[in-house]
Protein backbone atom coordinates (compact mmCIF):
# COMPACT_ATOMS: atom_id res chain seq x y z
CA UNK A 1 0.00 0.00 0.00
CA UNK A 2 1.69 3.14 -1.34
CA UNK A 3 1.78 6.38 1.84
CA UNK A 4 -0.66 8.38 0.26
CA UNK A 5 -3.23 5.61 0.15
CA UNK A 6 -2.82 4.77 3.54
CA UNK A 7 -3.20 8.54 4.28
CA UNK A 8 -6.29 8.76 2.42
CA UNK A 9 -7.78 5.34 3.93
CA UNK A 10 -7.13 6.79 7.48
CA UNK A 11 -8.37 10.29 7.37
CA UNK A 12 -11.99 9.10 5.71
CA UNK A 13 -13.31 7.74 9.36
CA UNK A 14 -11.40 10.88 11.35
CA UNK A 15 -12.92 13.39 8.87
CA UNK A 16 -16.17 11.95 8.13
CA UNK A 17 -16.57 10.64 12.82
CA UNK A 18 -15.72 14.58 14.40
CA UNK A 19 -11.97 15.64 13.73
CA UNK A 20 -12.67 19.36 14.86
CA UNK A 21 -11.92 22.44 12.66
CA UNK A 22 -12.07 25.59 14.17
CA UNK A 23 -13.65 27.07 11.20
CA UNK A 24 -13.54 30.67 11.01
CA UNK A 25 -17.29 32.31 11.42
CA UNK A 26 -18.28 33.94 8.00
CA UNK A 27 -17.71 37.60 7.92
CA UNK A 28 -20.74 40.07 7.07
CA UNK A 29 -19.16 42.08 4.55
CA UNK A 30 -21.47 42.87 1.57
CA UNK A 31 -20.11 39.89 -1.33
CA UNK A 32 -18.06 41.81 -3.88
CA UNK A 33 -19.15 41.89 -7.87
CA UNK A 34 -16.77 38.89 -8.50
CA UNK A 35 -18.59 36.75 -6.06
CA UNK A 36 -21.86 37.99 -7.63
CA UNK A 37 -20.85 37.39 -10.84
CA UNK A 38 -19.18 34.05 -10.08
CA UNK A 39 -22.93 33.19 -8.61
CA UNK A 40 -24.27 34.35 -12.33
CA UNK A 41 -21.82 32.22 -13.73
CA UNK A 42 -22.65 29.08 -11.68
CA UNK A 43 -26.62 29.85 -12.13
CA UNK A 44 -25.75 29.93 -15.47
CA UNK A 45 -24.32 26.47 -15.79
CA UNK A 46 -26.92 24.83 -13.91
CA UNK A 47 -29.72 26.58 -16.23
CA UNK A 48 -27.54 24.33 -19.00
CA UNK A 49 -27.02 21.41 -17.31
CA UNK A 50 -30.93 21.12 -16.91
CA UNK A 51 -31.16 21.69 -20.87
CA UNK A 52 -28.72 18.97 -21.41
CA UNK A 53 -27.32 17.61 -18.83
CA UNK A 54 -23.42 17.63 -16.75
CA UNK A 55 -20.91 17.60 -18.92
CA UNK A 56 -18.01 18.42 -16.71
CA UNK A 57 -15.42 19.13 -19.05
CA UNK A 58 -17.66 21.47 -21.35
CA UNK A 59 -18.53 22.98 -17.85
CA UNK A 60 -14.94 23.38 -16.78
CA UNK A 61 -14.60 25.70 -20.17
CA UNK A 62 -17.11 27.84 -19.48
CA UNK A 63 -16.15 28.65 -15.82
CA UNK A 64 -12.53 29.02 -17.15
CA UNK A 65 -13.44 31.13 -19.92
CA UNK A 66 -15.60 33.65 -17.81
CA UNK A 67 -13.71 33.91 -14.76
CA UNK A 68 -10.98 34.57 -17.66
CA UNK A 69 -12.59 37.61 -19.11
CA UNK A 70 -13.25 39.05 -15.83
CA UNK A 71 -9.96 39.15 -14.72
CA UNK A 72 -8.55 40.43 -18.04
CA UNK A 73 -11.09 43.38 -17.58
CA UNK A 74 -10.19 44.17 -14.14
CA UNK A 75 -6.68 43.67 -14.80
CA UNK A 76 -6.72 46.59 -16.84
CA UNK A 77 -7.11 48.84 -13.40
CA UNK A 78 -4.55 47.58 -11.80
CA UNK A 79 -1.09 48.84 -11.38
CA UNK A 80 0.90 45.89 -12.13
CA UNK A 81 -1.41 42.97 -12.90
CA UNK A 82 -1.59 42.16 -17.21
CA UNK A 83 -4.28 40.67 -18.70
CA UNK A 84 -3.58 36.97 -20.55
CA UNK A 85 -4.57 37.87 -23.94
CA UNK A 86 -4.06 42.00 -24.37
CA UNK A 87 -1.18 42.01 -21.95
CA UNK A 88 -0.55 45.60 -20.36
CA UNK A 89 -2.26 47.38 -23.22
CA UNK A 90 -5.81 47.85 -22.09
CA UNK A 91 -4.38 49.60 -18.56
CA UNK A 92 -6.02 52.41 -17.55
CA UNK A 93 -4.61 55.38 -15.84
CA UNK A 94 -4.42 55.88 -11.94
CA UNK A 95 -7.56 58.40 -11.82
CA UNK A 96 -9.84 55.79 -13.89
CA UNK A 97 -8.57 52.42 -11.01
CA UNK A 98 -11.78 53.15 -9.28
CA UNK A 99 -14.27 50.36 -7.65
CA UNK A 100 -17.03 51.55 -9.88
CA UNK A 101 -14.67 51.23 -12.99
CA UNK A 102 -13.85 47.49 -12.31
CA UNK A 103 -17.29 46.85 -11.18
CA UNK A 104 -18.27 47.99 -14.39
CA UNK A 105 -15.57 46.42 -16.52
CA UNK A 106 -16.13 42.77 -15.13
CA UNK A 107 -19.69 43.13 -15.59
CA UNK A 108 -19.39 43.25 -19.01
CA UNK A 109 -16.52 41.19 -19.39
CA UNK A 110 -18.56 37.97 -17.88
CA UNK A 111 -21.90 38.96 -19.58
CA UNK A 112 -20.31 39.16 -23.04
CA UNK A 113 -18.14 35.52 -22.10
CA UNK A 114 -21.69 34.23 -20.44
CA UNK A 115 -23.76 35.44 -23.51
CA UNK A 116 -21.54 33.14 -25.62
CA UNK A 117 -21.35 29.68 -24.28
CA UNK A 118 -25.01 29.91 -23.27
CA UNK A 119 -26.65 31.93 -26.09
CA UNK A 120 -30.34 29.66 -25.37
CA UNK A 121 -29.58 31.94 -21.80
CA UNK A 122 -29.30 35.93 -23.46
CA UNK A 123 -32.49 36.95 -21.84
CA UNK A 124 -31.74 35.62 -18.79
CA UNK A 125 -28.33 36.95 -18.64
CA UNK A 126 -29.60 40.11 -20.18
CA UNK A 127 -31.66 40.42 -17.22
CA UNK A 128 -28.90 40.09 -14.83
CA UNK A 129 -27.01 42.93 -16.08
CA UNK A 130 -30.14 45.13 -15.84
CA UNK A 131 -30.18 44.06 -12.27
CA UNK A 132 -27.21 45.43 -11.41
CA UNK A 133 -28.06 48.60 -13.20
CA UNK A 134 -25.88 48.05 -16.23
CA UNK A 135 -27.10 48.45 -20.01
CA UNK A 136 -26.73 44.70 -22.16
CA UNK A 137 -26.92 46.40 -25.11
CA UNK A 138 -24.10 48.77 -24.66
CA UNK A 139 -21.81 47.14 -27.13
CA UNK A 140 -18.79 49.87 -26.97
CA UNK A 141 -15.20 48.96 -27.67
CA UNK A 142 -13.82 52.21 -26.40
CA UNK A 143 -11.77 50.98 -23.87
CA UNK A 144 -11.00 54.99 -21.83
CA UNK A 145 -14.61 53.61 -20.63
CA UNK A 146 -15.09 50.28 -18.41
CA UNK A 147 -17.65 49.13 -20.54
CA UNK A 148 -15.14 48.87 -23.78
CA UNK A 149 -12.73 47.65 -21.65
CA UNK A 150 -14.43 44.63 -20.45
CA UNK A 151 -16.11 44.55 -24.11
CA UNK A 152 -13.21 44.01 -25.47
CA UNK A 153 -11.18 41.85 -23.29
CA UNK A 154 -14.00 39.33 -23.62
CA UNK A 155 -13.63 39.60 -27.53
CA UNK A 156 -10.01 38.59 -27.18
CA UNK A 157 -10.72 35.49 -24.56
CA UNK A 158 -13.63 34.29 -26.81
CA UNK A 159 -11.07 34.97 -29.76
CA UNK A 160 -8.66 32.99 -28.26
CA UNK A 161 -11.08 30.04 -27.51
CA UNK A 162 -12.85 30.33 -30.50
CA UNK A 163 -11.10 26.68 -32.16
CA UNK A 164 -8.87 25.98 -29.26
CA UNK A 165 -9.93 22.14 -29.66
CA UNK A 166 -13.35 22.10 -27.47
CA UNK A 167 -15.56 21.95 -30.73
CA UNK A 168 -17.98 24.47 -28.93
CA UNK A 169 -19.75 25.39 -32.63
CA UNK A 170 -19.55 22.00 -33.84
CA UNK A 171 -17.24 22.79 -37.14
CA UNK A 172 -13.98 21.11 -36.10
CA UNK A 173 -12.72 18.62 -39.19
CA UNK A 174 -14.57 15.47 -38.59
CA UNK A 175 -17.43 16.69 -36.37
CA UNK A 176 -21.11 15.59 -36.33
CA UNK A 177 -21.56 19.06 -36.50
CA UNK A 178 -22.97 19.23 -32.83
CA UNK A 179 -21.25 21.41 -30.32
CA UNK A 180 -18.88 19.82 -28.72
CA UNK A 181 -18.73 16.74 -30.68
CA UNK A 182 -16.40 14.08 -31.20
CA UNK A 183 -14.00 14.50 -34.17
CA UNK A 184 -11.40 11.91 -33.43
CA UNK A 185 -13.16 9.19 -33.98
CA UNK A 186 -13.05 7.14 -30.62
CA UNK A 187 -15.17 3.77 -30.38
CA UNK A 188 -15.56 1.58 -27.13
CA UNK A 189 -14.12 -2.06 -27.63
CA UNK A 190 -16.78 -3.38 -25.13
CA UNK A 191 -20.40 -2.97 -26.18
CA UNK A 192 -22.79 -2.62 -23.65
CA UNK A 193 -23.95 -5.80 -23.06
CA UNK A 194 -20.88 -7.87 -23.17
CA UNK A 195 -17.41 -7.85 -21.82
CA UNK A 196 -14.36 -8.19 -24.89
CA UNK A 197 -11.88 -6.65 -22.88
CA UNK A 198 -12.11 -5.92 -19.09
CA UNK A 199 -9.62 -3.36 -19.47
CA UNK A 200 -11.31 -1.30 -21.59
CA UNK A 201 -13.93 1.15 -21.09
CA UNK A 202 -17.73 -0.20 -21.73
CA UNK A 203 -20.48 2.02 -21.88
CA UNK A 204 -23.91 1.48 -19.62
CA UNK A 205 -27.00 1.91 -20.42
CA UNK A 206 -28.65 3.41 -17.86
CA UNK A 207 -32.94 4.56 -17.51
CA UNK A 208 -33.62 7.57 -18.77
CA UNK A 209 -35.96 8.64 -16.02
CA UNK A 210 -38.78 8.66 -18.02
CA UNK A 211 -39.80 5.14 -18.72
CA UNK A 212 -36.87 4.18 -21.05
CA UNK A 213 -33.20 3.73 -21.44
CA UNK A 214 -29.93 5.56 -23.33
CA UNK A 215 -26.57 4.48 -23.73
CA UNK A 216 -24.10 7.35 -23.19
CA UNK A 217 -21.45 6.96 -25.28
CA UNK A 218 -17.50 8.29 -24.01
CA UNK A 219 -18.54 12.30 -23.16
CA UNK A 220 -15.81 14.67 -24.69
CA UNK A 221 -13.38 12.23 -25.79
CA UNK A 222 -11.39 14.86 -27.82
CA UNK A 223 -10.52 16.76 -24.91
CA UNK A 224 -7.16 16.14 -24.59
CA UNK A 225 -6.45 18.16 -28.05
CA UNK A 226 -8.37 21.12 -25.78
CA UNK A 227 -5.71 24.03 -25.83
CA UNK A 228 -4.54 24.36 -21.84
CA UNK A 229 -4.28 27.71 -19.76
CA UNK A 230 -0.87 26.89 -18.54
CA UNK A 231 0.12 23.02 -19.08
CA UNK A 232 2.39 23.03 -22.02
CA UNK A 233 0.62 20.02 -23.26
CA UNK A 234 -2.10 17.53 -22.79
CA UNK A 235 0.13 14.52 -21.91
CA UNK A 236 2.59 16.80 -19.99
CA UNK A 237 2.25 14.67 -16.72
CA UNK A 238 1.00 11.54 -18.12
CA UNK A 239 0.57 9.15 -15.16
CA UNK A 240 2.11 5.14 -15.88
CA UNK A 241 -0.36 3.03 -16.56
CA UNK A 242 -3.18 1.39 -14.78
CA UNK A 243 -3.36 -2.14 -12.99
CA UNK A 244 -4.54 -4.61 -15.68
CA UNK A 245 -6.68 -7.78 -15.34
CA UNK A 246 -4.15 -10.65 -13.65
CA UNK A 247 -2.32 -8.62 -11.47
CA UNK A 248 -2.78 -8.51 -7.59
CA UNK A 249 -3.00 -4.60 -7.15
CA UNK A 250 -6.52 -5.12 -9.83
CA UNK A 251 -8.26 -8.12 -8.15
CA UNK A 252 -7.67 -6.44 -4.64
CA UNK A 253 -8.74 -3.25 -5.48
CA UNK A 254 -11.60 -4.85 -7.05
CA UNK A 255 -12.10 -6.25 -3.53
CA UNK A 256 -12.17 -3.34 -2.03
CA UNK A 257 -15.26 -1.83 -4.15
CA UNK A 258 -17.33 -4.59 -3.15
CA UNK A 259 -16.08 -4.04 0.28
CA UNK A 260 -17.27 -0.49 0.80
CA UNK A 261 -20.67 -0.99 -1.35
CA UNK A 262 -21.53 -3.12 1.11
CA UNK A 263 -20.77 -1.06 3.99
CA UNK A 264 -21.15 2.15 3.59
CA UNK A 265 -22.29 4.14 6.74
CA UNK A 266 -24.67 7.12 6.48
CA UNK A 267 -21.75 9.49 6.97
CA UNK A 268 -19.85 7.59 3.90
CA UNK A 269 -23.22 7.64 2.30
CA UNK A 270 -23.29 11.54 2.49
CA UNK A 271 -19.77 12.28 1.40
CA UNK A 272 -20.39 10.59 -1.57
CA UNK A 273 -23.72 12.30 -2.26
CA UNK A 274 -21.67 15.53 -1.11
CA UNK A 275 -18.69 14.94 -4.00
CA UNK A 276 -20.85 13.67 -6.25
CA UNK A 277 -22.52 17.18 -6.43
CA UNK A 278 -26.14 16.40 -7.12
CA UNK A 279 -28.83 17.41 -9.59
CA UNK A 280 -27.78 20.73 -11.43
CA UNK A 281 -24.32 20.08 -11.04
CA UNK A 282 -22.21 22.84 -11.78
CA UNK A 283 -19.29 19.85 -11.66
CA UNK A 284 -15.89 19.65 -9.75
CA UNK A 285 -14.76 22.90 -11.22
CA UNK A 286 -18.14 25.03 -9.91
CA UNK A 287 -17.90 22.89 -6.65
CA UNK A 288 -14.39 24.01 -6.15
CA UNK A 289 -15.47 27.28 -6.99
CA UNK A 290 -17.85 27.24 -4.51
CA UNK A 291 -15.61 26.71 -2.14
CA UNK A 292 -13.58 29.59 -2.85
CA UNK A 293 -16.79 31.88 -2.40
CA UNK A 294 -16.67 29.97 1.11
CA UNK A 295 -12.35 31.17 1.43
CA UNK A 296 -13.44 34.70 0.02
CA UNK A 297 -16.44 34.81 2.57
CA UNK A 298 -13.97 33.56 5.46
CA UNK A 299 -11.19 36.02 5.19
CA UNK A 300 -13.20 38.85 4.18
CA UNK A 301 -11.73 39.01 0.44
CA UNK A 302 -12.92 42.30 -1.59
CA UNK A 303 -13.23 42.41 -5.26
CA UNK A 304 -9.31 42.53 -6.38
CA UNK A 305 -8.90 39.25 -4.22
CA UNK A 306 -11.72 37.19 -5.30
CA UNK A 307 -11.09 38.21 -8.90
CA UNK A 308 -7.76 36.35 -8.85
CA UNK A 309 -8.77 33.76 -6.79
CA UNK A 310 -11.74 32.86 -8.79
CA UNK A 311 -9.03 32.91 -11.70
CA UNK A 312 -6.63 30.43 -10.29
CA UNK A 313 -9.13 28.39 -9.55
CA UNK A 314 -11.10 28.07 -12.61
CA UNK A 315 -7.78 27.71 -14.69
CA UNK A 316 -6.40 25.05 -12.85
CA UNK A 317 -9.81 22.86 -12.64
CA UNK A 318 -9.81 23.47 -16.76
CA UNK A 319 -6.06 22.20 -17.14
CA UNK A 320 -6.75 19.17 -14.68
CA UNK A 321 -9.94 18.33 -16.40
CA UNK A 322 -7.50 18.35 -19.83
CA UNK A 323 -4.80 16.35 -18.34
CA UNK A 324 -7.40 13.78 -16.44
CA UNK A 325 -9.25 13.24 -20.26
CA UNK A 326 -5.36 12.67 -21.88
CA UNK A 327 -5.38 9.95 -19.73
CA UNK A 328 -8.95 8.72 -20.03
CA UNK A 329 -8.55 8.27 -23.30
CA UNK A 330 -4.88 7.70 -23.59
CA UNK A 331 -5.64 4.38 -21.17
CA UNK A 332 -9.53 3.57 -22.21
CA UNK A 333 -9.41 2.01 -18.73
CA UNK A 334 -11.76 -0.02 -17.60
CA UNK A 335 -14.46 0.65 -14.06
CA UNK A 336 -16.07 -1.11 -11.18
CA UNK A 337 -19.63 -1.73 -13.16
CA UNK A 338 -17.33 -3.50 -15.80
CA UNK A 339 -14.50 -5.18 -13.50
CA UNK A 340 -17.21 -6.63 -10.59
CA UNK A 341 -18.85 -8.13 -13.76
CA UNK A 342 -15.81 -9.59 -14.80
CA UNK A 343 -14.61 -10.85 -11.95
CA UNK A 344 -17.30 -12.25 -9.81
CA UNK A 345 -18.99 -13.49 -12.88
CA UNK A 346 -21.80 -16.41 -11.87
CA UNK A 347 -21.10 -15.62 -8.56
CA UNK A 348 -23.24 -14.04 -5.83
CA UNK A 349 -21.99 -11.31 -3.19
CA UNK A 350 -23.16 -8.69 -0.69
CA UNK A 351 -24.25 -5.32 -2.55
CA UNK A 352 -26.51 -2.44 -2.50
CA UNK A 353 -29.62 -3.41 -4.03
CA UNK A 354 -31.36 -0.04 -4.66
CA UNK A 355 -33.18 2.95 -2.94
CA UNK A 356 -34.37 1.85 0.67
CA UNK A 357 -33.47 -1.60 0.02
CA UNK A 358 -30.27 -1.68 1.84
CA UNK A 359 -27.61 -4.55 0.85
CA UNK A 360 -28.32 -8.40 0.37
CA UNK A 361 -27.14 -10.85 -1.87
CA UNK A 362 -27.33 -10.27 -5.52
CA UNK A 363 -25.85 -12.04 -8.28
CA UNK A 364 -22.46 -10.22 -9.66
CA UNK A 365 -24.24 -9.17 -13.05
CA UNK A 366 -27.12 -6.57 -10.37
CA UNK A 367 -23.91 -5.30 -8.85
CA UNK A 368 -24.54 -1.69 -8.81
CA UNK A 369 -22.66 1.94 -7.73
CA UNK A 370 -23.59 4.01 -4.98
CA UNK A 371 -26.05 5.94 -7.24
CA UNK A 372 -29.45 6.46 -9.01
CA UNK A 373 -30.34 4.36 -11.93
CA UNK A 374 -30.51 7.64 -13.92
CA UNK A 375 -26.70 7.93 -13.81
CA UNK A 376 -25.15 4.50 -12.86
CA UNK A 377 -21.77 5.75 -13.44
CA UNK A 378 -20.06 8.67 -15.02
CA UNK A 379 -19.51 8.19 -19.17
CA UNK A 380 -16.20 7.79 -20.03
CA UNK A 381 -13.26 5.64 -18.75
CA UNK A 382 -11.64 5.13 -15.38
CA UNK A 383 -8.32 6.14 -15.55
CA UNK A 384 -7.59 9.10 -13.71
CA UNK A 385 -10.53 10.46 -11.98
CA UNK A 386 -11.63 13.73 -13.03
CA UNK A 387 -12.72 14.27 -9.00
CA UNK A 388 -9.43 13.17 -8.36
CA UNK A 389 -7.47 15.20 -10.18
CA UNK A 390 -9.55 18.57 -10.58
CA UNK A 391 -10.03 18.27 -6.56
CA UNK A 392 -6.30 18.16 -6.21
CA UNK A 393 -5.46 21.10 -9.02
CA UNK A 394 -8.15 23.15 -7.31
CA UNK A 395 -7.50 22.53 -3.38
CA UNK A 396 -3.72 22.77 -4.10
CA UNK A 397 -3.98 26.49 -5.62
CA UNK A 398 -6.36 27.31 -2.75
CA UNK A 399 -3.61 26.56 -0.33
CA UNK A 400 -0.70 28.13 -2.64
CA UNK A 401 -3.28 31.68 -2.91
CA UNK A 402 -4.05 31.99 0.56
CA UNK A 403 -0.42 30.80 2.10
CA UNK A 404 -2.30 28.27 4.14
CA UNK A 405 -3.81 24.36 3.70
CA UNK A 406 -6.27 25.60 6.13
CA UNK A 407 -9.86 25.16 5.12
CA UNK A 408 -12.22 25.03 8.15
CA UNK A 409 -15.26 24.12 6.43
CA UNK A 410 -18.27 22.46 7.91
CA UNK A 411 -21.08 20.99 6.12
CA UNK A 412 -24.38 19.70 7.58
CA UNK A 413 -26.38 16.75 5.06
CA UNK A 414 -28.85 14.13 5.35
CA UNK A 415 -27.14 11.08 3.95
CA UNK A 416 -29.62 8.80 1.24
CA UNK A 417 -31.28 12.54 -0.04
CA UNK A 418 -30.14 12.51 -3.26
CA UNK A 419 -29.82 8.74 -3.96
CA UNK A 420 -33.04 7.15 -2.25
CA UNK A 421 -34.68 10.08 -0.77
CA UNK A 422 -37.40 9.60 1.59
CA UNK A 423 -36.47 6.36 3.15
CA UNK A 424 -36.21 6.42 7.11
CA UNK A 425 -32.05 6.21 7.56
CA UNK A 426 -32.93 2.45 9.41
CA UNK A 427 -34.22 1.52 5.91
CA UNK A 428 -31.76 2.99 4.15
CA UNK A 429 -29.43 0.95 6.18
CA UNK A 430 -30.80 -2.04 6.21
CA UNK A 431 -29.37 -5.60 5.58
CA UNK A 432 -30.63 -8.47 4.16
CA UNK A 433 -33.96 -7.18 4.38
CA UNK A 434 -33.46 -6.56 8.69
CA UNK A 435 -33.56 -2.41 9.48
CA UNK A 436 -30.94 -1.07 11.23
CA UNK A 437 -31.51 -0.94 15.22
CA UNK A 438 -28.34 1.22 15.55
CA UNK A 439 -28.88 3.74 12.81
CA UNK A 440 -30.26 7.58 13.76
CA UNK A 441 -33.84 8.12 12.11
CA UNK A 442 -32.79 11.37 10.34
CA UNK A 443 -29.62 10.16 8.74
CA UNK A 444 -28.05 13.71 9.38
CA UNK A 445 -24.48 13.89 8.78
CA UNK A 446 -22.10 16.57 9.86
CA UNK A 447 -19.05 16.36 6.84
CA UNK A 448 -15.86 18.79 8.45
CA UNK A 449 -13.54 19.46 5.86
CA UNK A 450 -10.35 20.79 7.62
CA UNK A 451 -7.75 21.65 5.05
CA UNK A 452 -7.99 22.00 1.38
CA UNK A 453 -5.93 18.48 0.77
CA UNK A 454 -7.92 16.88 2.80
CA UNK A 455 -10.84 18.19 1.08
CA UNK A 456 -9.25 16.97 -1.86
CA UNK A 457 -8.48 13.44 -0.76
CA UNK A 458 -11.90 12.93 0.40
CA UNK A 459 -13.60 13.85 -3.06
CA UNK A 460 -11.30 10.85 -4.84
CA UNK A 461 -12.07 8.71 -1.85
CA UNK A 462 -15.41 9.32 -2.17
CA UNK A 463 -15.68 7.83 -5.72
CA UNK A 464 -14.33 4.61 -4.65
CA UNK A 465 -16.54 4.31 -2.03
CA UNK A 466 -19.25 5.40 -4.75
CA UNK A 467 -18.24 2.44 -6.61
CA UNK A 468 -17.23 4.62 -9.90
CA UNK A 469 -13.62 3.85 -9.15
CA UNK A 470 -10.73 1.80 -8.38
CA UNK A 471 -7.98 3.34 -5.60
CA UNK A 472 -5.72 3.32 -8.72
CA UNK A 473 -7.71 5.88 -10.75
CA UNK A 474 -8.00 8.04 -7.24
CA UNK A 475 -4.16 8.07 -6.12
CA UNK A 476 -3.41 8.43 -9.98
CA UNK A 477 -5.80 11.44 -10.50
CA UNK A 478 -4.60 13.07 -7.20
CA UNK A 479 -1.09 12.85 -7.88
CA UNK A 480 -1.44 13.86 -10.84
CA UNK A 481 -4.08 17.37 -10.08
CA UNK A 482 -1.18 18.61 -7.50
CA UNK A 483 1.28 18.10 -11.08
CA UNK A 484 -0.99 20.69 -12.54
CA UNK A 485 -1.34 23.16 -9.86
CA UNK A 486 2.29 23.52 -8.65
CA UNK A 487 3.47 23.60 -12.73
CA UNK A 488 0.41 26.58 -12.73
CA UNK A 489 0.74 28.41 -10.19
CA UNK A 490 3.73 30.41 -11.14
CA UNK A 491 2.41 30.67 -14.12
CA UNK A 492 -0.89 32.64 -13.41
CA UNK A 493 0.77 35.04 -10.43
CA UNK A 494 2.74 35.97 -13.38
CA UNK A 495 0.03 37.50 -14.25
CA UNK A 496 -0.56 39.43 -10.99
CA UNK A 497 2.91 40.69 -11.03
CA UNK A 498 2.99 41.35 -14.43
CA UNK A 499 5.92 39.74 -15.32
CA UNK A 500 4.25 36.76 -17.43
CA UNK A 501 5.27 36.46 -21.27
CA UNK A 502 1.67 37.25 -22.93
CA UNK A 503 1.50 35.45 -26.34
Amino acid sequence: MTPSRRLILSLVPLLLLGASAHAAPPTAATPSAAYQWLDITLEATAREVDRRGARPTVISRAHAIAMTAMYDAWAAYDARAVGTRLGGTLRRPPAERTLANKKKAIAYATYRALVDLYPEDRAWSADQMRQLGFDPDDTSTDVSTPQGVGNVAAAAVLAWRRHDGSNQFGDEPGSSGVPYSDYTGYAPVNPPDRIIDPDRWQPITFDDGKGGTLTPGFLTPHWYRVKPFALQSSSQFRPPPPPKVGSHQLAREVWEIIYYNAHLTPEQKALVEFMRDGPRSTAQSGHWLRFAQDVSRRDGFGLDQDVKLFFSVSNAALDAFIAAWESKRFYDSSRPWTLVRYYRAGDELLGWVGPGQGVDKIPAEQWHPYSPATFITPPFPGYVSGHSTVSAACGRVMELFTGSDYFGKVEHLTAGALTEPGFACNIIQQRKGKPSKDTPEDCEVTLELPTFSETAEMAGISRVMGGYHIQADNIAGLELGRQVADYLWPRTRAYFDGTAQVP
